[in-house]
């Protein structure tokens, strides 16, 4: 098994910089109505990059391009020099982007059995060296605990991490899929709307888990979300978008400021958004 498997980017070495993400004028019609329109963004690497907007504007239907759920009619995708545009959603995991999902998707059983099933992609041992209980996999399936318990950890589920994931709060379970996204080991990880439905200690709890996470693991992180004071305290650029086209792009101060901004998303011309 590689580092990457085995340790992951806790190990004693930093971890390497992620390539940087880039959506070049990306076009996806739906029966002629136009989704998104020729939308172009970089997310740099290491960085907190938030798409915002309000419903209707092609925020998901942008993630589920980067995840190869939708393929653009025209524009394209990279990860680095690696071409993503119109692969299979597996390849793009498996080339590092991982991503979570709006509603919760827990199945049955523990927080480790769930943290284990993001881990599935990177196991080598096969089904039957699985099944035999033989020595290779018995190491390989120990290694991947020992990772998945370092990231509830870094996610603040280790109390929670023998714990049936029916028992857990709706702000916990929000981060159980969280940190399963992370146990894929992503370069760069999309986060759809990770704090919705939450209470405030629950939003502040995830906002210190993702900051955390940036911190420690380097990666990238492509946001969405409609807490507008967690966008503004945890992202370095964002990109604004308005029925499918780029409205604006800039740091959270230039974007607060944007007066076609404040228009359409953020209330009345000259009302604070925070």
């Amino acid at each position: 098994m590689n580092a990457r498997t085995a340790r992951g980017a806790t190990g004693d070495r930093p971890p390497a910089p992620p390539p940087a993400l880039h959506v070049e004028d990306v076009t996806v019609r739906f029966a002629g109505l136009t989704a998104l329109g020729a939308v172009s963004l970089t997310v740099a690497p290491g960085s907190v990059h938030a798409l915002i907007g309000p419903n209707g504007a092609g925020k998901s239907t942008c993630f589920n391009v980067l995840s190869g759920l939708y393929r653009p009619e025209s524009g394209r995708v990279r990860l680095g020099d690696t071409e993503l545009t119109g692969l299979a959603p597996h390849r793009i995991a498996a080339l590092g982007v991982a991503r979570t999902f709006q509603n919760i998707v827990t199945t049955e059983g523990t927080v480790a059995d769930n943290l284990m099933l993001g881990r599935h992609a990177l196991s080598r041992a096969g089904f039957a060296a699985s099944a035999l209980h033989l020595p290779r996999a018995v190491r390989e399936q120990r290694a991947h605990r020992d990772r998945v318990r370092e990231i509830a950890e870094l996610t603040g589920l280790a109390a929670h991490f023998d714990t049936p994931v029916t028992l857990l709060s709706y702000g916990d379970r929000k981060r159980v899929e969280f940190a399963r996204a992370l146990c894929l080991e992503p370069r760069v990880l999309l986060l759809d709307e990770p704090v919705a439905g939450m209470n405030g200690a629950e939003r502040a709890r995830t906002a210190e888990a993702i900051a955390a996470v940036r911190a420690r693991l380097g990666l990238s992180v492509l946001l969405v979300e409609h807490d507008m004071g967690l966008v503004m305290r945890l992202a370095d650029e964002v990109t604004v978008l308005d029925f499918g086209r780029t409205l604006a792009h800039g740091s959270p101060d230039e974007v607060r400021a944007h007066p076609e901004v404040l228009r359409a998303y953020l209330g009345v011309p000259g009302e604070d958004p925070v």
